[in-house]
């Protein structure tokens, strides 16, 4: 018998159901929500396996251990969370200082509507895993100097533009970082926005605003999430 006769016999072959890319997108989705809600050190092995519907096996051939996990998670998912929600908006916008705002108000408005605050996922990971690790440390750190660098960046671009002559791009760069790092740490402590519409009103109101001046605008209390 031919071969093409024995292919004909067996039939058509068989669509591959596999989707492993799919499956390996599951587990960092999984995975990423879960260090979000409850850290990285609570978050167990099983119960991501189960949440993800994968077995140890197919978790394994993805990710060997749990840290290999937990920086995939860090290079692949809160890189990207911080590219579309500071990085892209400031390189977009038409100042550094417009861009700084608008993701402060975007961000804002935001967590308003969601009802609660989980927190900025770079800085509970950072918080969590700087000191508890080297390859950690420096995953996190090369995600920061990214963000200090593009808003520089856009400062530097509104220099040559004749603007912001008096700035010093990285300083500000630290102090925009700073600004909502802090705010949103204290932001997921008190489940309130609110400070972050403060910390940028404080901006926008000092002797010499940094920032276009804006309306003030009404405080509102977020409801705690259901889960933590």
């Amino acid at each position: 018998m031919s071969a093409e006769i024995a292919q004909l016999l067996k039939g058509p072959p068989r669509k591959r159901i596999n989707d492993p890319e799919g499956l390996r997108n599951k587990v960092l989705d999984v995975a990423e929500a879960s260090f979000q809600a409850r850290g990285y050190h609570a978050s167990a092995l099983g119960e991501l396996m189960a949440t993800a519907g994968v077995t140890g096996g197919a978790l394994h051939h993805h990710f060997p251990t749990k840290k290999a996990l937990a920086l995939a998670v860090i290079e692949e998912r809160v890189a990207a969370a911080l590219e579309e929600t500071w990085i892209g908006p400031v390189r977009a916008a038409d100042t550094a200082r417009e861009g700084v705002r608008a993701v402060f108000e975007a961000v804002a408005a935001e967590l308003e509507q969601q009802g609660f605050v989980r927190g900025c996922p770079l800085n509970n990971l950072a918080h969590e895993l700087s000191l508890a690790d080297s390859d950690f440390r420096a995953a996190l750190a090369r995600i920061f100097a990214e963000w200090r660098q593009a808003i520089a960046d856009k400062i530097r671009a509104d220099q040559q533009a004749g603007r912001e002559q008096g700035t010093d791009p990285e300083r500000f760069a630290a102090l925009a970082i700073a600004a909502y790092s802090g705010a949103m740490s204290m932001a997921k402590t008190a489940q309130d926005a609110s400070v972050l519409r403060d910390c940028l009103a404080e901006l926008e109101g000092s002797p010499t605003p940094p920032f276009p001046s804006r309306a003030k605008r009404r405080r509102r209390i977020m409801l705690r999430p259901g889960k933590p």
